[in-house]
């Protein structure tokens, strides 16, 4: 790690020791993944640390060993073999993990992360073997600072949090959730460069209401109904609290929380310490990004959109409440800017008429007269833009990808529902329904498509790792009290700025995941300068924001442990 001029007043955050602690040595050593390196132990560290005779007798480099790691990854027989492999890299050498990852981001990524995380999920009480991260019941109230002194790592910068209960499209999974909180954090290391020992997955084990889950012999988690109500909230309250406590000014990221519950607590939270929710605020700026890209391609302004969501939960209206701050922030009024977003839910076209309507719809239910179906809507309504967030596969028909051409000569059409499995239409429907005029993006990633024209279209993945460990990165390194909206605007305009001409003329609205470090340091350097620009932190401001940030990230090598 670099550090700043000497003319600057602060030095960036010290990293974690790569030194084993006292007393750990020999077999003890190879069973710790934080600080195990197989056979690249040198000569001289097998000697001063007890391995002599444990390990082969010729020394590999970490790149011999990636070699090998990838070699065996894409040996398995499908993706949630290769996650299991992974997984169980992790737990023995985090060191060589994330140097895989690091280094082949863009082939790993749907592995660890969508969509195969999904699946994972779903099995993740079948093909657990070891512990990671932390479970807190609701019997545990009382005493949940203690359990999180039993993390054994004290500088923890953010915690991925989350209940189980709505898991990507997939519904309430329980216990089987925390492989959400685990990939997103191995994300933040990978893509934003924050240090795995400071990264802490949290699940909040408070039952399940899938009777197929909970009555597995197999299941981890706690086999009884979920807990609701003022208990749910005196825990979750007990929860931020003793993080706070034990780790102070930790960054906590809410994860696939039920819709009532993500927006209830985000509200509660917010404003009292250093928290988002990256359903609502994630997907909002990747979504925003995307617009942005979008509209270079269609000449049409953000605040010349016209919006329809299908699906109205929290990642739908976190969406449109960012995209409207946007507009306003572009110099539409808010009452015009909210009357460029639709929505149909699972009842039809949110009007101003519907008594049923949840408060997060309200602001958003307009006068207008009721629409049989979404193409019905999209006829009626003629919008610009279709996103989709419902998590049933298939609703983009033919019928409704043509009415948004007809409407449209390049309709957009975002596709966002995650996994793969609930995305709303594939990118091969979207440009062959549209005639290739369609600018496609999706939550899950799809292979490129060659039209028969010749025509070949690569879409985007609007992946929420894009944003957040870029802004987790930017507020760890400046010390950011709170997470705004500000950082979001800032976040997406970046990712936006990032799109180069080259990737927009083939179809993607996103940089290649390839380049994802490099967004996410950019990202970080924005987020950053809003903290200090918004006095959000008490830490003082380096000359070189930029240089600052890049010096705080992780990167994933070997170091010499005796000096030999």
């Amino acid at each position: 790690m670099t550090t700043p001029p000497s003319s600057d007043p602060a030095s960036p955050p010290t990293p974690p020791a790569t030194q084993p602690p006292p007393g750990l040595r020999g077999a003890a050593l190879l069973r710790d993944p934080r600080y195990n390196r197989g056979g690249a132990f040198s000569e001289a560290e097998r000697d001063a640390y007890g391995l002599r005779g444990l390990l082969h007798s010729r020394v590999s480099t970490l790149e011999t060993q990636a070699a090998r790691i990838m070699r065996n990854v894409r040996m398995k027989p499908n993706p949630l073999e290769q996650y299991i492999f992974l997984a169980e890299l992790q737990d023995r050498n985090q060191t060589l993990f994330y140097r895989v990852l690091v280094d082949h981001v863009a082939e790993l990524m749907p592995v660890v992360y969508t969509p195969t995380v999904g699946t994972a999920c779903r099995h993740f009480m079948h093909i657990y073997t070891r512990p990671r991260g932390l479970y807190i019941c609701a019997g545990d109230r009382g005493r949940v600072a203690e359990l999180l002194r039993n993390w054994p790592v004290a500088e923890v910068g953010v915690i991925v949090v989350t209940d189980g209960e709505r898991i990507l499209g997939l519904g309430d999974l329980g216990a089987n959730g925390m492989g959400i909180p685990i990939g997103k954090l191995a994300l933040y290391t990978a893509c934003g460069g924050v240090h795995p020992d400071r990264c802490l997955p949290v699940m909040l084990d408070v039952g399940t209401d899938n009777p197929e889950i909970r009555d597995d012999p197999l299941y981890i988690g706690q086999a009884r109904p979920r807990l609701r109500g003022e208990a749910y909230d005196a825990l979750v309250d007990e929860f931020v609290a003793a993080a706070n406590a034990v780790f102070p000014g930790v960054l906590i990221q809410f994860e696939d929380f039920a819709t009532d519950n993500a927006f209830r607590l985000l509200a509660r939270h917010q404003d009292r310490v250093c928290t988002f929710n990256d359903d609502i605020q994630g997907t909002a700026a990747v979504a925003l990004a995307g617009l942005i890209s979008a509209g270079r391609i269609t000449g049409a302004a953000l605040t010349e959109q016209k919006l329809l969501f299908l699906g109205a939960g929290s990642a739908a209206t976190g969406i449109a409440e960012l995209i409207v701050s946007a507009m306003v922030r572009q110099g539409l009024p808010e009452a015009e800017a909210r009357r460029r977003c639709y929505f149909v839910d699972s009842q039809g076209l949110v009007t101003a008429d519907r008594a049923d309507l949840a408060p997060h719809k309200r602001p958003f239910a307009h006068d207008l007269p009721p629409a049989a179906d979404l193409q019905a809507a999209v006829e009626a309504l003629r919008p610009t833009a279709l996103l989709g967030l419902s998590a049933q596969a298939g609703l983009f028909t033919e019928g409704v990808i043509r009415a948004m051409a007809d409407a449209n000569a390049r309709p957009i059409v975002f596709a966002l529902s995650n996994p793969t499995s609930k995305a709303e239409c594939t990118a091969e429907q979207a440009y062959g329904w549209s005639d290739g005029r369609a600018v496609f993006a999706s939550g899950s990633p799809f292979d490129p498509v060659t039209l028969a024209d010749g025509r070949r279209f690569v879409p985007g993945q609007g992946n929420n790792a894009y944003i957040f460990p870029g802004l987790g990165l930017g507020v760890l390194a400046s010390g950011a009290r709170r997470v705004t909206d500000a950082m979001f605007h800032a976040a997406a305009t970046c990712l936006a700025g990032e799109v180069s001409a080259e990737d927009l003329a083939a179809g993607s609205l996103y940089p290649p995941l390839g380049a994802i470090r490099g967004v996410s340091a950019v990202i970080a350097e924005a987020v950053a300068a809003v903290a200090w620009d918004d006095g959000l932190s008490d830490q003082p401001r380096p000359a070189d924001i930029g240089a600052w940030v890049r010096a705080a990230m992780y990167e994933p090598r070997y170091v010499d442990l005796v000096g030999g």
